[in-house]
C-alpha cells in the first residue's frame, strides 16, 4: 500500500473488490473469452455492488469517491486474466458514462446515467471511424437537423461494447464545413431502425465485444443532443486526460501482475539442479522490469493525484500512457520468455496477457499520435488549456 495516496478505506475497498472478482467473475472468464460474450447478469452484480458508480454523484446512485478508488477498480480488473472483460467494464463506466454525466441533461442523467450505474443499461462511446483512426476532427459521420429530429448517417469502428450496448454516445458533425468546430455529441438507443453493429474478430481482448457500427438515416429526437451543438470536439478533448490515465494504470497493473506471476513461477521451476530464480541473468532481467514498472506506477499515481485535485494534466496523462503501455509490452514479452515453452501455451496466463497488452500502444490514441502531441507541448511550447471550463 502506498500510504501517500491510499487510506485504510481504500484498501478495504480493494479487498472487497478482490473478493467479488474471485467469486463472481473469475469462474466465468474462460467461457467469456471463448464466446466473446459477457453475460448480462454480471453487469447487474457490478451495479449492485456500486462499482459502476465510484466516480458519479450520489443523486443518481453513485458513490462520489475520489479517483484513487477508480485506480483500485482498474488495477484489480487487470489481475483476473482478461483485459477484454476489464475493457468492457471500464469503457462502460469511464467512457460512455463520463459523457452522460458531463454533458447529459437531467432527463438523460435520470434515464441513462442512473440505470448505467445500477448495471441495468450498458453504454458504448462511438468516436473512432474506419478511415479516421486517431484523427477525431476528420470524422465523416453527420447529424442533420430535420424538424424535431436529427438524422444520423455514417459509421464507427473499434467500439467496445458496440454489439451488446443499450445505448451509444455518438460523435457526429452537425456543421461539416466547420471541421472540428462542427462536431456534436448525441445519445442514441441501439434498438433504432438503421443501426447495424458487426462484431470484429480481434487478436486480444477476446471477452469484450468490439464492433463496427453503421448508421443509415437513424432518427433521434432533438433532445438527445448532449450539451451544446458544435461543442463535441472540446467535450471529447476534455475527457482525454482521464482516458489516457486509465490506459496507463491498466498497463502498469497488468505488467505488475505478469511480474508477480513470473517470479512465483521462477521460484518453482527447476533447471540444472536449482530453481531458475537463482540464475543471475534471469534475476537481473526481472529486476529491470520491476524497476521500470514501479517508475511508471509512481508517475501515474502522481498524475492521478493532480487530476483528483482538479488540475489539467493532459501532458502528464499523455506521457503516462505513452510510457506505461510501452513498458507493459516489453515486460510481458520478457515474462513470457521466462516460462519457456509454457509461456506459449494458452493454459498459462502470459500468452493471453501478451495479446491483450498489445492494444495498449494503439487504443485511446496511438503512441505515434501521443508523441506528436507531446512534441507540440515540449518542443513547440504549445500550452493546452481545458477545452471546457
Amino acid at each position: 500500500m502506498n500510504s501517500s495516496y491510499f487510506t485504510e478505506e481504500h484498501e478495504l475497498f480493494r479487498k472487497s473488490l478482490q473478493d467479488f472478482l474471485r467469486v463472481e467473475v473469475v469462474p466465468h472468464i474462460e467461457k467469456w473469452e471463448k464466446t466473446g460474450t459477457i453475460e448480462r447478469f454480471i453487469w447487474k452484480k457490478f451495479g449492485e455492488m456500486g462499482f459502476f458508480g465510484i466516480a458519479y454523484p450520489e443523486a443518481y446512485g453513485g458513490l462520489n469517491l475520489d479517483l484513487f478508488y477508480t485506480v483500485i477498480f482498474l488495477e484489480e480488473l487487470q489481475k483476473i486474466k482478461s483485459s477484454g472483460f476489464a475493457a468492457a467494464m471500464w469503457a462502460h463506466s469511464y467512457l460512455a458514462m463520463t459523457h452522460l454525466n458531463a454533458e447529459g441533461d437531467e432527463r438523460i442523467k435520470q434515464d441513462y446515467l442512473a440505470t448505467s450505474i445500477s448495471g441495468e443499461k450498458i453504454g458504448a462511446l462511438c468516436i473512432t471511424e474506419p478511415f479516421g483512426g486517431s484523427d477525431v476532427a476528420g470524422m465523416k459521420t453527420t447529424a442533420v437537423k430535420n424538424g424535431d429530429k436529427y438524422i444520423i448517417n455514417g459509421s464507427k469502428t473499434f467500439i467496445t461494447n458496440g454489439v451488446y450496448a443499450d445505448y451509444y454516445v455518438v460523435a457526429a458533425k452537425t456543421s461539416p464545413e466547420l471541421g472540428n468546430k462542427g462536431i456534436s455529441i448525441f445519445l442514441m438507443d441501439t434498438n433504432l431502425k438503421g443501426i447495424t453493429a458487426t462484431k470484429l474478430d480481434k487478436l486480444g481482448w477476446r471477452a469484450s465485444d468490439t464492433a463496427e457500427i453503421s448508421f443509415d438515416n437513424v432518427e433521434i429526437p432533438l433532445e438527445n443532443l448532449m450539451g451544446e451543438e458544435g461543442k463535441g470536439f472540446p467535450y471529447i478533448m476534455q475527457h482525454f486526460a482521464l482516458e489516457r490515465l486509465i490506459m496507463a494504470i491498466n498497463a502498469h497493473a497488468r505488467a505488475e501482475y505478469a511480474i508477480d506471476y513470473t517470479i512465483n513461477y521462477m521460484s518453482e521451476r527447476e533447471a540444472f539442479g536449482t530453481t531458475i530464480n537463482k540464475f543471475q541473468a534471469l534475476r537481473h532481467t526481472m529486476v529491470e522490469h520491476a524497476t521500470d514498472v514501479e517508475h511508471c506506477k509512481i508517475f501515474n499515481y502522481a498524475a492521478v493525484d493532480r487530476l483528483n485535485k482538479g488540475e489539467y494534466v493532459v501532458k502528464e496523462a499523455t506521457m503516462a500512457k505513452l510510457k506505461s503501455t510501452k513498458v507493459a509490452d516489453e515486460t510481458i514479452y520478457s515474462c513470457l520468455q521466462m516460462l519457456g515453452g509454457y509461456g506459449y501455451m494458452e493454459e498459462y496466463p502470459l500468452a493471453r496477457l501478451l495479446r491483450d497488452s498489445r492494444l495498449g500502444p494503439i487504443g485511446g490514441g496511438t503512441s505515434e499520435i501521443l508523441k506528436e502531441i507531446l512534441s507540440k507541448m515540449i518542443i513547440d511550447k504549445q500550452n493546452y488549456q481545458p477545452a471546457v471550463k
